[in-house]
């Protein structure tokens, strides 16, 4: 099998000539997605009922979620194929439990425009699993039938302003880079402080790593999430009163971040990683640190599972991510880690001019995770099989993973403009003679 130019791969997979890597360096085709009717996802989410997992899903349940954490009613046996899909990791899916919950009903944003956000990004991302979670929570209250009602009628306008902002926010970032303009910034900032910004962001980033994740591992949707009404046990919200938001205890605990295992041991692997020890996205993170402080915990569970999977194939998926999406801060990051990793300068300029450098393996991963990346809702048995059979199963999981979880950071740091540390800055202009410069979206092919 001949190498395959990965123009082609983005714009559907479709094979043919292109420019690689060039073609999207630093200037990604926008992409303007158009939500898909709530009507047609619940369609779709009764089909998907049948459909057949790309991972096993059928490990005990016994103890994978820690009852604290679970959106089911104590002694219910239901557990989320999102949950069970972690199985073959120790302690993940607990830990993914306590992400999802903690998204949802953590933080100083209402559940119930989180819950919005999360269906909003369904729609744009034909993610029919998510979509049925984010419908059924959603009508576990009033308010939430008044979010759901709006969106299904296409009548977001109509909510109020505070709503309508936090779901145009969804809107703008999911799709394409460069989406939330500063207009747009200012507009939210004029309802949500800071903190809840960085929680709108943090949310808006896990729900397209959660659609992501849902259309790689083709989950299927569980037939009591759509028979079964939500009662989840959580405790009341209540609306943060104040204008500028004051240290919390999270916030104090974090302060102390070599205390706090998950913060320790990923601040250790950045700095053997990329001689930093808390990057500049991660310190903007922790406005918001109930939400970063589950991710980290549980993306450090989800690695701590030995893999194969070698370091430079890890670098080249997220590097992938980084230049598809067009993302000044992770483009720099991930060309960092590739240093670090010892890729040869030349091999790294060579990729700005198209994919040939690449070996058959390499370009495989970089496939896979740039369609998961652009049009998720098109990932195929076909595309997890050609990933299986190039690396293994579990490798194949750890390429998916490292692709959800840049594409994750990638709208988080687009959205807060996050400036990227010097050793990144001087690493780009040592490989490539210059600073990084973006193209303007009105010179972009529409």
């Amino acid at each position: 099998m001949g190498l395959r130019n990965v123009r082609a791969l983005v714009l559907c997979l479709t094979i043919g000539t292109s420019t690689g890597f060039c073609q999207y360096w630093s200037q990604p085709t926008p992409i303007r997605l158009h939500p898909i009717p709530v009507a047609t996802l619940e369609k779709q989410a009764r089909t998907q009922v049948g459909a057949k997992a790309r991972v096993d899903l059928s490990a005990p349940i016994t103890g994978l979620v820690d009852p604290a954490d679970s959106l089911e009613p104590a002694g219910s046996q239901n557990v989320p194929n999102y949950v069970k899909a972690f199985a073959s990791r120790p302690g993940a899916p607990a830990a993914f439990a306590h992400v999802v919950r903690t998204f949802v009903y953590g933080g100083l944003v209402q559940p119930e425009i989180k819950m919005g956000m999360a269906l909003r990004v369904a729609q744009l991302n034909s993610n029919p699993y998510l979509a049925a979670h984010a419908k059924r929570l959603l009508r576990s209250t009033d308010n939430g039938k008044t979010i759901l009602a709006a969106i299904a009628a296409d009548k977001i306008a109509s909510l109020p302003v505070e709503q309508r902002l936090a779901l145009t926010y969804a809107d703008e970032l999911s799709p394409e880079f460069g989406g939330v303009d500063d207009r747009t910034f200012r507009e939210v900032r004029g309802y949500y402080n800071d903190s809840q910004i960085v929680e709108l962001t943090l949310s808006v980033c896990f729900f397209n790593y959660f659609t992501r994740l849902a259309e790689g591992l083709n989950l299927p949707v569980e037939e009591w999430v759509l028979q079964t009404p939500a009662h989840p046990d959580v405790p009341v919200f209540h609306p943060y009163a104040g204008r500028v938001p004051f240290l919390t205890d999270a916030h104090l605990a974090l302060l102390n971040w070599d205390q706090d295992p998950p913060m320790k041991e990923m601040a250790e692997r950045t700095k053997a990683g990329m001689d930093m020890y808390l990057p500049n996205s991660e310190r903007t993170m922790l406005w918001s640190p109930n939400l970063p402080e589950a991710w980290w915990a549980f993306n450090s569970i989800a690695s701590k599972t030995p893999s194969p999977l070698p370091r430079t194939i890890r670098g080249y998926v997220t590097f992938a991510v980084a230049t598809s999406n067009g993302c000044r801060y992770c483009t720099l990051h991930t060309l960092l880690g590739l240093r670090h990793a010892g890729v040869d300068p030349a091999k790294l300029l060579a990729m700005k001019k198209d994919d040939s450098q690449l070996s058959l393996e390499e370009l495989t991963a970089v496939q896979f995770a740039r369609k998961i990346t652009r049009r998720p809702g098109t990932t195929t048995d076909a595309d997890w099989s050609k990933l299986v059979m190039a690396f293994g199963e579990r490798e194949a999981e750890d390429i998916l993973l490292g692709a959800c979880g840049m594409n994750y950071l990638n709208r988080f740091n687009d959205a807060m403009h996050s400036p990227s540390e010097d050793n990144a800055i001087q690493t780009y202009r040592e490989v490539y003679g210059g600073d990084w410069t973006p193209t303007p979206v009105s010179a972009l092919a529409k």
